[in-house]
């Protein structure tokens, strides 16, 4: 599913992002044309941001299994509702950026309710390098 719209999408976690418990609601903002990068805006503290994407473009193999309790939580009764974001690392610069694929963030932008998945049993990398294939 896309998220990208007109309208910035305020999302709500159901449960905290690990390391920042006390933020639970965000906005998205898009950062560029094409809907792959966005900001994601704590509404309690405006300051707090992080850059996520979407990380089909750098990793079409990429297939995150979300378990039964997490979509129903989210509100998530088909795949369409749903959508995946990474967390993207710019701390070496946007040359070196890194998105985490481990533990991305589930989202249904229609119920406007999110959480982070740690995916359990698979080999996905916290810092996959952020290059696109096409």
């Amino acid at each position: 599913m896309s998220i990208a719209s007109e309208t910035t999408p305020k999302i709500e976690f159901i449960s905290p992002l690990v390391g920042l418990e006390e933020h639970r609601s965000f906005e998205l903002e898009p950062l560029d044309e094409d809907g792959l990068f966005f900001t994601m805006r704590s509404t309690s503290d405006p300051s707090l941001q992080l850059v996520v994407a979407d990380p089909m473009p750098f990793y079409p193999d990429y297939e995150p299994m979300i378990d039964g309790d997490t979509a129903r939580s989210l509100e998530i009764v088909d795949e369409a509702d749903g959508a995946v974001l990474a967390v993207v690392n710019m701390a070496g610069g946007a040359e070196k950026a890194t998105m985490n694929l481990l533990a991305p963030i589930v989202l249904n932008p229609k119920a406007h309710r999110a959480t982070q998945a740690v995916l359990y049993g698979k080999d996905q990398p916290l810092d996959a390098p952020l290059v696109r294939k096409d």
